[in-house]
């Protein structure tokens, strides 16, 4: 007698819902720790990475690489003194490389001054991590040609800044916080 016939198995079901594919961030970005006086702050190298990131997904930033230099007021007052012709500290510095046809892009260096930056947030009473953020993405843009010699360029470039310091549930950075009854 022949044996019986297995019913056949049904197929698996495909789940008809599409998998939402997270798309690589197609930027490269280096993080350098040139100072020691970053060691207070652990996760700088994380906050910047995850904003400059942003910006580019926000901006839709083609295949592209950048370093983010991790400095001290001393270094960033002589890159200053050396290039800007200024001779003090600032909190964010940003030099675009050259432009060539290479892939992916090259779009330069940014350098952040951990005293000047920690004295702002205090000073500002704002988060160090939002205030870092919000640097790292300002930099960027200088990497991408935006500027503030202009009234109307500075207004663009801070609403850019607004938007995607948002997508990174970041308050408004140039909000001037509500004066308190005297």
């Amino acid at each position: 007698m022949a044996a019986a016939a297995q019913p056949a198995r049904a197929a698996p079901k495909k789940n008809k819902k599409k998998q939402k594919q997270k798309k690589a961030n197609p930027i490269a970005i280096d993080v350098l720790v040139e100072s020691a006086r970053w060691n207070g702050f652990a996760n700088a190298a994380a906050i910047v990475r995850r904003a400059v990131k942003e910006a580019a997904a926000a901006l839709s930033t083609p295949r592209a690489e950048l370093a983010i230099v991790l400095s001290d007021d001393s270094a960033v007052r002589e890159l200053n003194r050396t290039w800007r012709g200024i001779d003090a500290a600032t909190n964010v510095l940003s030099f675009p490389a050259m432009r060539t046809s290479g892939n992916p892009l090259l779009l330069g260096d940014i350098v952040l001054a951990c005293e000047t930056v920690a004295a702002e947030a205090g000073t500002q009473r704002k988060p160090f991590s939002h205030h870092l953020a919000h640097l790292a993405v300002h930099g960027f843009l200088h990497l991408l040609g935006y500027d503030h010699e202009s009234n109307e360029d500075a207004a663009a470039m801070e609403q850019l800044e607004r938007n995607i310091l948002q997508r990174l549930a970041i308050s408004d950075p140039y909000r001037r916080p509500a004066k308190g009854r005297n």
